[in-house]
């Protein structure tokens, strides 16, 4: 019977090669990236004995997530294999995502965040982030809106603030419902309320300090995969991961890029507040389009796409010689894209309206997408038997 690694030899930097997989935020477009993750798990489950007990949690050795993102990476990291998170994901967009006559959207965020957490509550439970019983390292992306710092907090127990001090008022991160953690990173501006953490303890005359925690797509990191790079080799988050092409492989998972020839909005005829939400959304696709860049940057990748015209694919190799081994999984909502690479005949009017965050009449196209998508892009030979190594400990 396989024995795969322990928490503890996840985050070991001595127990290699590492693995990360990092997956983006989009709302209910999370359900495309699970047509990825799905096909990612029955690729490697057969690349390891067909084991039915086998999930990404015994592969990946970090799981990061933004926003609905971070829904699917912590799910993954508590143990859950793909089919099960679908189930709970598909249960979750429906009952979240419901429309109030009371909510605009304006005035008041569009939806309860109470059903957010409620529905967090039934898939995560009452673990905190510091808990045992992880299959493997979590990453979580959210944005702390009062101070404006992006805060990626982790399950590693040798993290900054981890841990309590014996004499110190701060809540230690471990100590943080996971929920929470969670419930934060998906608190996009608009359509949920800031998620408020108590970040410190009243002390004599020092009051309790608390955070307004909101989406991390407010950050740069809607697609989490250089924070979760930085995390893993940076000294600071004392992870100490090893970087090289065999030592460091990065899957990126995407939520659909929109098509940029699509909806450009009148500015004449645009509201202001339509305006400002598209310049947010616009911002949000030049971080991602930029982390995308310096990934591709860092390594030689079969998956690279061409970013533009002048940067195209982003080589060679910063140094010349590649940091990390990268793969990029995502859809672009173009009818010509979906009609060369997947063979849909689906117009742009149609994936302009996939592109919506919170249409729970999406789910189920979207679901068709992104399996689709997963069994014609997702190729055995991108996952090199070189880190099939150390899946398995005797």
């Amino acid at each position: 019977m396989p024995v795969y690694r322990s928490f503890q030899q996840h985050l070991d930097p001595s127990v290699g090669p590492k693995r990360i997989l990092a997956l983006d935020g989009g709302g209910l477009r999370g359900v495309l990236t699970l047509g990825f993750l799905r096909e990612i798990e029955t690729l490697l489950r057969e690349r390891h004995g067909n084991d039915p007990a086998f999930r990404l949690s015994d592969y990946f050795d970090l799981i990061a997530g933004t926003s609905t993102g971070a829904i699917i990476a912590a799910a993954l990291a508590v143990g859950m294999s793909v089919d099960e998170l679908h189930g709970h994901y598909l249960d979750l967009g429906n009952k979240v995502f419901k429309r109030s006559p009371l909510r605009f959207g304006a005035v008041r965020a569009k939806y309860d965040a109470k059903d957010v957490a409620k529905a967090l509550k039934g898939v995560l439970g009452e673990r905190r982030l510091g808990d045992a019983g992880y299959r493997t390292g979590l990453m979580v992306m959210s944005k702390r809106l009062d101070t404006g710092s992006p805060w990626p907090l982790t399950n590693n127990p040798d993290a900054p603030y981890m841990k309590r001090g014996e004499q110190a008022t701060t809540i230690a991160n471990g100590e943080y419902p996971l929920w929470q953690v969670v419930r934060a990173s998906t608190a996009a501006p608009h359509f949920f309320d800031p998620e408020v953490l108590r970040i410190g303890r009243a002390d004599g005359a020092v009051k309790a300090v608390e955070g307004d925690f909101v989406d991390g797509g407010v950050s740069p990191s809607n697609n989490p995969a250089l924070q979760a790079l930085m995390a893993a080799t940076m000294e600071g988050f004392e992870f100490g991961w090893p970087t090289g092409e065999e030592q460091l492989l990065v899957v990126s998972v995407g939520t659909g890029k929109a098509n940029p020839a699509l909806g450009r909005t009148n500015l004449v005829t645009g509201t202001a507040l339509v305006n400002a939400l598209r310049s947010l959304t616009s911002l949000m696709e030049d971080c991602a389009d930029q982390v995308e860049t310096v990934m591709q940057w860092l390594s030689r990748s079969p998956t690279a796409r061409r970013i533009d015209r002048v940067t195209k694919r982003a080589e060679p190799p910063l140094g010349g010689m590649p940091t990390i081994s990268y793969l990029r999984y995502n859809v672009l909502m173009s009818s010509a894209w979906c009609r060369e690479q997947l063979g849909l005949d689906l117009s742009d009017d149609a994936l302009k309206a996939l592109q919506a965050m919170d249409d729970p009449d999406n789910i189920m196209p979207l679901d068709a997408l992104g399996r689709t998508a997963g069994a014609l892009l997702v190729k055995g030979e991108h996952f090199t038997p070189t880190f099939d190594a150390g899946v398995v400990v005797a």
